[in-house]
């Protein structure tokens, strides 16, 4: 595979799900952790443009039991089949009297791999360019403990349906994972800049790929709210502010591109089952992203 390449660069990253990984626990969701694991894992590496090859897990537990064990190893690999990539090992540590039995804690390690002359790293963002949402499936694995807190201090919360399914399975639904659709962009010069929001949101997750002289004002009524985050808010008597920085918002990936190229993507993305849409552009300021 390196051989196609003619100046390999390698990505890695080491990734975890987060207190996301208790709530999947005790609804008994292993699968679906394994997944999210995964998916923000891959998300990580691909924004760089590059391609995943292999990841290597760690499990911690208190105590070992085979059946969990299997059922996250194989939805580690399938979830990385699906995506491209391989697992390739790791390593599984049974730690009675640091881990509670019944508490498993995953983490994994990604490499990559991306053309140095194709590295998607913002550098080539311009004045006039547009940023697209595309959007993301759910909570994905952050802002889980401020969740856990409203549950806590809220349980009727518990009792809510969404979009037809029940709260906690709303919230368990794993991480999407934007490869598959994205690839096939990779390479294409009207694609500038990929940000995937985490952490922090897109006021904290965009802005790493800014040029110092270029700001993205970003229009949030543009932005199509998911249902999930519309009931956090009521239940946990949430500001925007702190909404928009804790959460995606319904915002798994922002797309940098050129004007000419946009409606290109959109239809790209589309395929995928992907909504893709524009919510700002990129205008002269000082490396910042205003939500206006």
């Amino acid at each position: 595979l390196i051989k196609k390449y003619k100046n390999p660069v390698l990505v890695f990253k080491t990734e975890e799900p987060g207190t996301k990984q208790k709530l999947a626990i005790e609804n008994n969701s292993i699968e679906t952790i394994s997944y999210d694991l995964i998916g923000h894992l891959i998300n990580d590496a691909i924004v760089m443009g590059a391609k995943p090859l292999s990841v290597q897990d760690c499990i911690v537990c208190g105590k070992m039991e085979k059946n969990v064990i299997l059922k996250i190893v194989s939805s580690l690999s399938n979830a990385c089949k699906e995506n491209g990539c391989l697992l390739t090992g790791g390593e599984t540590s049974e730690q009675p009297g640091v881990v509670e039995a019944g508490t498993y804690i995953l983490t994994a390690s990604i490499v990559g791999v991306v053309e140095k002359d194709l590295i998607i790293d913002g550098s080539k963002i311009k004045e006039g360019d547009i940023v697209l949402a595309l959007a993301s499936n759910g909570i994905h694995t952050n802002g889980i403990s401020l969740v856990r807190k409203i549950m806590k201090q809220n349980p009727k919360i518990l009792n809510e349906k969404i979009d037809g399914k029940s709260f906690i399975k709303n919230v368990l639904v794993p991480h999407r994972c934007y490869y598959n659709c994205l690839k096939d962009l990779f390479g294409n010069k009207g694609l500038a800049g990929l940000a995937h929001i985490t952490g922090g949101g897109i006021k904290e997750n965009l802005n790493r790929i800014l040029p110092k002289n270029l700001d993205a004002s970003i229009d949030v009524k543009k932005i199509k709210v998911l249902n999930i985050f519309k009931i956090l808010k009521k239940f946990g008597n949430l500001e925007d502010k702190d909404m928009f920085r804790t959460f995606n918002m319904g915002v798994g990936i922002t797309a940098v591109v050129k004007k000419s190229f946009a409606e290109k993507a959109k239809k790209h993305l589309k395929k995928f089952g992907v909504d893709t849409y524009e919510i700002g552009k990129i205008i002269k300021g000082k490396g910042e992203v205003i939500l206006k």
